[in-house]
């Protein structure tokens, strides 16, 4: 019998209204989502009532939270963390209301010239993060961002090497590391026995410019096929990033290019290309 991968995605790339997202992924029958952006607001921002109602509906649709994609750590390094730490607080109740313990988050923004100085502030902040996480029993989920600290694979393994457990995982985003240049094998054999959940968008070095899953110099099928291989049986998140969507230009702080072949496709589009994209690629690997 041939695996059953998880297969989750932003759904918030098919549409900021909920309907339309639950529609989408009806139509693609997958029946998990990482929830970001929702009826025109990020899920953790919203009410007590809209979790629930946004719950109610995601069970009538058999849809699932694979995570909570929060933007918890997406801020500069020198912005105030009180008030942060407290959205961690709430991203907690938020999970746990949606039936999942796992929070997607960053280690910083810092400036590119002086990382290093930065690097005790980071680990602090990252430390009361995890003490947070433990105290509300959820799982933090670091993925690699171009321009946190945990950019580089070696900061990663940092991170990992210090606060790895139960409470704190690896996301690795294949884009993300070609767009910081770092190789993307290397990543995976440093990161390897930290990575619980995976982000599939692909990109080509030098450009940035983001392509489907296998189009790229991610390396995408070698990866998965190891982790096949190995037994992974974590999320694979799609995050299309092929074309514009509502809420696009908050998450990318330094902007992010994307190919003239795929600029042109919006929403539902965008994101069953990238669906099919990785179908083929796990088809490729599974024989």
């Amino acid at each position: 019998m041939k695996k059953q991968w998880k297969i989750s995605g932003f759904a918030d790339e098919i549409a900021s209204d909920l309907q339309l997202q639950i529609e989408g992924l009806q139509k693609l029958g997958m029946h998990f989502v990482e929830m970001r952006g929702v009826d025109g607001k990020n899920l953790i921002y919203h009410t007590d009532g809209k979790v629930r109602e946004i719950k109610r509906k995601m069970d009538d649709a058999g849809i699932a939270l694979s995570a909570c994609g929060t933007p918890l750590g997406k801020i500069d390094i020198g912005d105030p963390f009180a008030p942060h730490l407290e959205e961690l607080k709430r991203a907690a109740d938020v999970a746990h209301a949606m039936g999942t313990e796992n929070i997607r988050m960053f280690s910083f923004y810092v400036p590119a010239e002086s990382r290093k100085e930065y690097r005790n502030t980071v680990f602090d902040r990252m430390g009361q993060m995890v003490r947070c996480a433990e105290e509300n029993d959820v799982v933090l989920l670091h993925e690699n961002e171009k321009g946190i600290y945990g950019e580089m694979a070696a900061e990663c393994l940092e991170l990992m090497e210090t606060f790895h457990g139960n409470h704190f995982k690896a996301v690795f985003d294949f884009a993300n590391f070609v767009q910081a240049g770092q190789d993307t094998l290397e990543a995976y054999e440093l990161l390897k026995p930290y990575i619980a959940y995976i982000h599939i968008k692909d990109a080509v070095a030098g450009s940035g410019n983001v392509v489907p899953a296998g189009m790229g110099d991610g390396h995408v099928a070698e990866i998965m096929h190891d982790l096949l291989r190995s037994g992974f049986d974590g999320f694979l998140s799609i995050e299309p990033h092929l074309g514009r969507f509502t809420g696009f230009e908050l998450l990318e702080k330094n902007g992010i290019s994307i190919p003239a072949d795929t600029e042109a496709l919006e929403g539902f589009e965008a994101f069953a290309l990238a669906y099919r994209s990785l179908l083929q690629v796990l088809e490729g690997i599974m024989g």
